[in-house]
């Protein structure tokens, strides 16, 4: 939903195969350098989206975010489960914000883990005390730790559609018993490594969502992005407190300002007008921070 996506790049050895929100997919192209290889170069762009619409304006730099903090994540949790990366040796016009991943059988299944209640667990929870399935206690409120991380799954949509809470079971339904297991171990697993690297770097990671696929042999492997804050609600643990919303390392400022200030009607069906520059800028900071607070270093750009 929302603009035209511009035309992804042109790039020698791949053809474009398809594109998304944020990311431009290729394959190998006849006489590149992976023909013949079961590979994709994954190009994450400095689109942004909100309110599910692909805004007109963009995020300067924070496809090199989005690509260098997976990265540097998958390092760090590559010993939970493995990952699709292959090499970051991508065509110069995309250097820095490409990867070359292994391609995957992807399961249809946004898995996604929750430490605090927030967002759309929150109104979950508020209707019935539970997420997702999952019963919770009576009197949280909104940024509650839970009792222990719990694996609240979405079933894919559509680009443009929105993302349908499920249950487990309905996840074990739609891919089987047995790998709906694994992807709720692999998710919690990964979770809470995540979330105590994080702690270290004075962030909580409220919640977060992994995408998985069968690799050439049947096994799990984690795919996509990870742990980016594209997928990932990072709270300055200095500023969180419980019962008040607690601000991200995330496209805040984009929300609030569409929402708040800019008049457009988010049910109007009409497309969001651009951000303003000071919105453009502080989103871009708040990427970047979130970069280096989580690795210990400055971005390379």
């Amino acid at each position: 939903m929302g603009i035209e996506l511009p035309a992804a790049p042109v790039l020698d050895g791949w053809k474009h195969l398809v594109s998304g929100k944020v990311r431009d997919v290729y394959v190998p192209a006849p006489e590149g350098p992976w023909e013949g290889e079961d590979v994709l170069l994954v190009v994450a762009s400095d689109r942004i989206s909100a309110y599910d619409y692909v805004l007109s304006s963009q995020i300067p730099d924070k496809g090199k975010v989005l690509t260098a903090l997976s990265v540097w994540w998958f390092e760090q949790l590559e010993q939970v489960v493995p990952n699709h990366l292959l090499s970051l040796d991508v065509p110069a016009q995309v250097a820095g914000r490409a990867m070359i991943c292994r391609r995957l059988d992807m399961y249809p299944v946004e898995c996604v883990a929750r430490g605090y209640l927030t967002g759309s667990g929150l109104v979950e929870y508020r209707a019935g005390q539970q997420v997702c399935g999952v019963a919770l206690p009576p009197g949280l409120v909104e940024a509650s730790p839970l009792p222990e991380p719990i694996f609240t799954p979405a079933a894919k949509a559509e680009l443009g559609d929105h993302d349908e809470n499920v249950s487990f079971e309905r996840v074990a339904q739609m891919v089987g018993l047995e790998p709906a297991q694994a992807l709720r171990q692999a998710t919690l697993e990964l979770y809470t490594r995540a979330a105590d690297i994080a702690k270290q770097r004075g962030i909580i990671l409220a919640d977060t969502k992994f995408e998985f696929g069968r690799g050439s042999q049947g096994e799990l492997v984690l795919g996509d992005e990870v742990l980016t804050p594209d997928s990932s609600r990072f709270w300055p643990a200095d500023q969180w407190v419980e019962g008040q919303v607690t601000p991200s390392y995330d496209k805040q400022f984009v929300r609030d300002w569409l929402a708040k200030e800019s008049g457009w009607d988010r049910n109007s069906g009409q497309q969001p007008p651009a951000l303003p520059e000071q919105v453009v800028e502080r989103t871009r900071e708040r990427y970047l921070e979130a970069y280096e607070r989580l690795t210990g270093k400055p971005l390379a750009l």
